[in-house]
């Protein structure tokens, strides 16, 4: 059983794209689309932007989402029998499950980034990533450095890869005691907020307004979510997962085991770069993994169709 599953924050690129609109019509409908919807060109961002504005998060939800959306597309629905995305990546995974129109899911996406870098602004934060260490012991390391501040779990990546978020302090603390806690490898990510955490507090209010304003409809294929690892269909849980996504722990880990243990033995990640597949592998060793990301791969891909 197969399943797409679609990158978050971190896995933009400058040109990112560009090669989808120059090859697709279909694909460069949905770019010049968004542009319109936004009333600006997020697609110079992505082509000829510059590193620095490509990981503005207003911009770097937006670029991920529409580079994996019009891949998804390119390559159909067929033989697909479930879909996941990472944080971000969830948005794009309901857009091509059928829950979200394509108009809706850019405008979310758009408030959603905005929100987000709003959000590290007024509740300055960071992140860090934690190598080598169990679940067991992290959650001494979070009580110990959660003296100094907020600090929670952000990102279960795949075990022994875990990703922590909050107050500046809280999480500088835990980076300083993770060694001699048996972690292999602390250190802390260039982020823009302290994403998966409470300190993005700010924006849940109003992107819960934006999401309650929106048409969301039951999935056409199970997604399975972020926050709770485990395949969702309903529109109702559907809307209360996003709103939850924002403060709540991404359980990535878990829900490549739960898809794997519902029947999916094949993940091909669709959107830019390879991250997934890296953490897939680590999770499951019997999981096949492919990705398709540029205009060539699509095409192999619809070839093969």
């Amino acid at each position: 059983m197969k399943a797409f599953v679609f990158p978050g924050q971190g896995s933009q690129y400058c040109g990112m794209g560009r090669d989808l609109y120059e090859r697709f019509g279909e694909a460069r409908a949905l770019f010049d689309k968004a542009n319109g919807i936004l009333g600006y060109s997020i697609t110079d961002i992505m082509f000829t932007g510059s590193e620095d504005e490509l990981r503005q998060t207003k911009y770097t939800q937006l670029a991920i989402f529409l580079h994996s959306y019009a891949a998804a597309i390119l390559i159909g629905r067929e033989g697909i029998a479930m879909a996941a995305g990472h944080s971000l990546g969830e948005y794009t995974a309901l857009c091509f499950a059928g829950a979200i129109s394509f108009e809706d899911a850019v405008r979310l996406v758009a408030r959603r980034g905005a929100l987000m870098q709003d959000a590290g602004l007024q509740n300055p934060g960071t992140m860090a990533a934690i190598i080598g260490m169990d679940d067991a012991a992290l959650d001494g390391l979070l009580e110990e450095a959660g003296a100094c501040g907020v600090v929670q779990a952000a990102n279960f990546n795949s075990p022994g890869q875990i990703v922590i978020s909050g107050d500046i302090a809280a999480v500088r603390k835990a980076v300083e005691l993770a060694p001699s806690k048996g972690a292999r490898m602390a250190k802390e990510l260039v982020v823009s907020g302290a994403f998966h955490s409470p300190l993005m507090k700010p924006a849940e209010k109003e992107l819960a307004e934006a999401l309650n304003a929106t048409d969301i409809r039951d999935a056409g294929i199970p997604v399975c979510m972020n926050v709770v690892a485990s395949p969702v269909t309903a529109a109702a849980e559907i809307r209360a997962n996003l709103i939850s996504q924002l403060t709540s722990s991404v359980l990535w880990s878990q829900s490549i085991l739960a898809m794997a243990d519902a029947g999916v033995d094949e993940f091909i990640e669709v959107g830019p770069q390879k991250v997934l597949q890296g953490l897939i592998k680590r999770i499951s060793k019997t999981a096949k993994t492919d990705g398709v990301d540029t205009a060539e791969q699509v095409a192999a891909r619809t070839v093969q169709a």
